[in-house]
């Protein structure tokens, strides 16, 4: 089925809005990617949501598709050692803005999934944009980056987890599963985990003085 969308934002079109949106914010190992994306007038994008309400063979169908059809798509990727020193929100306002950076065609607005617009610093140019929280459920183009980030951040896991073995990455995706926190326990954290996150750092020891009585 084709689907065809009206933009009344600013007068623009579609092919000059890009939605962004991001994968991997609350994982304890692993990049925070982050996906942009422009979608044309019409597309055929069957099932198109919410990455998080999709299933992975789904996904894995739409990101093909959407790659196909978009006027631009590009990924953008944040290590944990980026995360550890700068932290996650900064770290994913990098990723974000990497990926509308990478883009083959420069939008003229962003629409962003959340309750946050992308910094100037991040961006390095001044783009006008609004968040739209839920927008990966709401805005198609966001739902597409949603997917696009999810995709492309699972596949890589998977290649991660055979050159990290022992941590179940491929299952949990880097997420703080039970299993996940045992092995970290078991195994201690590798160059992949991000060193500042709970369920990751050492947790202090508190120091216990006896009372004199």
């Amino acid at each position: 089925m084709t689907q065809s969308i009206l933009y009344g934002r600013q007068g623009l079109t579609p092919i000059e809005i890009a939605g962004v949106d991001e994968a991997g914010r609350g994982c304890l190992a692993g990049p925070v990617v982050a996906g942009a994306c422009i979608l044309p007038a019409e597309y055929d994008l069957p099932g198109l949501n919410d990455s998080k309400q999709l299933t992975a063979a789904k996904r894995e169908v739409l990101y093909d598709l959407i790659r196909e059809q978009a006027v631009a798509w590009a990924v953008g990727v944040a290590w944990a050692p980026e995360i550890d020193d700068i932290n996650i929100l900064q770290a994913t306002f990098q990723a974000m803005g990497r990926a509308v950076r990478g883009m083959k065609v420069e939008p003229k607005f962003l629409q962003i999934d959340g309750n946050k617009t992308i910094p100037s610093h991040a961006l390095h140019r001044d783009i006008p944009q609004e968040f739209v929280i839920k927008g990966d459920g709401k805005i198609p183009a966001i739902s597409a980056a949603s997917v696009m980030a999810k995709t492309f951040r699972d596949r890589l896991m998977v290649k991660l987890a055979k050159r990290y073995p022992g941590y179940g990455i491929s299952k949990h995706m880097g997420y703080g599963t039970k299993a996940h926190m045992t092995a970290i326990q078991e195994l201690g954290p590798c160059r992949q985990h991000r060193l500042t996150f709970r369920g990751v750092k050492p947790e202090e020891k508190m120091q216990v003085q006896a009372s004199l009585f």
